[in-house]
């Protein structure tokens, strides 16, 4: 007995990932049945609703748009001095003799200790809030970077060695697609990183921001506010994470399938 393999005849197939979130929302609509109290638990057509009223009055776009500008400058800083630190240490063993006690202190201080001390130093000013997290999010982006310098293939420098590869062909040909994975992996797992982080230094220093607003319904113990506005964040990060994020990690992996 023949089985038919054309697409048409294939079962569908309900995607994971929104059934989690469905799943989700039904545990917590249960949730919030349960509990009964709307100043503690409000259900997820109460916080929708809150979600539009302020969505429709520009407030939601506003603080959502200078969240997102306070990510990208961070983002942007810490993955470009992150990466240069990591790569030199890892194909310098001199320089990271040097830099490894700088490393550790800083993958230690506490994010809030740095915040602070930037508002302080610096002023209540954009620059402090992106140095902030710049700031907290460097020493990781340096360590999976050396990590990935580290672990560059003695063949591959042989080979281009033999033939003699110029400089800058070798860089593009040779180091660039080995570290392609590293870098792609720090970019995501930084990504996630600093956008709590500036949630915490907008709460803190900030009059705009969802951390604001977090912060502002916070005083009034508003829960419902608080949440549309949490999730109206997580929900464009979780777009930039499965539309850019995960795409270009699997990118920049393709090419070790073709090893060998």
């Amino acid at each position: 007995m023949a089985f038919s393999t054309h697409p048409a005849a294939r079962p569908l197939r309900f995607p994971s990932g929104l059934a989690s979130i469905i799943l989700f929302g039904v545990v917590w609509a249960g949730l919030s049945l349960f509990l009964d109290d709307p100043g503690l638990l409000p259900g997820p057509a109460e916080v929708a609703q809150v979600f539009w009223h302020e969505f429709q009055s520009g407030e939601v776009l506003f603080h959502l748009t200078a969240t997102l500008s306070r990510v990208a400058g961070a983002f942007v800083l810490a993955m470009c001095i992150g990466s240069a630190i990591g790569i030199l240490a890892g194909m310098n063993p001199g320089f990271n003799a040097w830099a490894d006690p700088w490393i550790i202190i800083l993958l230690n201080l506490p994010a809030l200790v740095v915040i602070v001390l930037c508002y302080i130093w610096i002023g209540l000013t954009e620059a402090a809030a992106v140095t902030a997290v710049a700031l907290n999010k460097i020493p990781m982006i340096t360590v999976m970077l050396r990590e990935g310098a580290r672990s560059l293939s003695p063949a591959l420098d042989d080979m281009a060695a033999t033939f003699r590869m110029p400089r800058i062909r070798y860089w593009r040909h040779v180091i660039a697609p080995q570290l392609a994975p590293h870098f792609a992996a720090s970019a995501r797992a930084g990504l996630a990183l600093i956008w709590k982080i500036v949630l915490v230094v907008e709460f803190l220093g900030r009059s705009n921001g969802i951390g604001f607003q977090i912060h502002l319904h916070f005083q009034m113990f508003e829960v419902a506010e608080i949440l549309a506005y949490a999730f109206s964040f997580i929900a464009v990060m979780l777009v930039i994470e499965y539309l850019v994020m995960q795409p270009m990690e699997k990118a920049a992996s393709r090419w070790r399938r073709h090893e060998g």
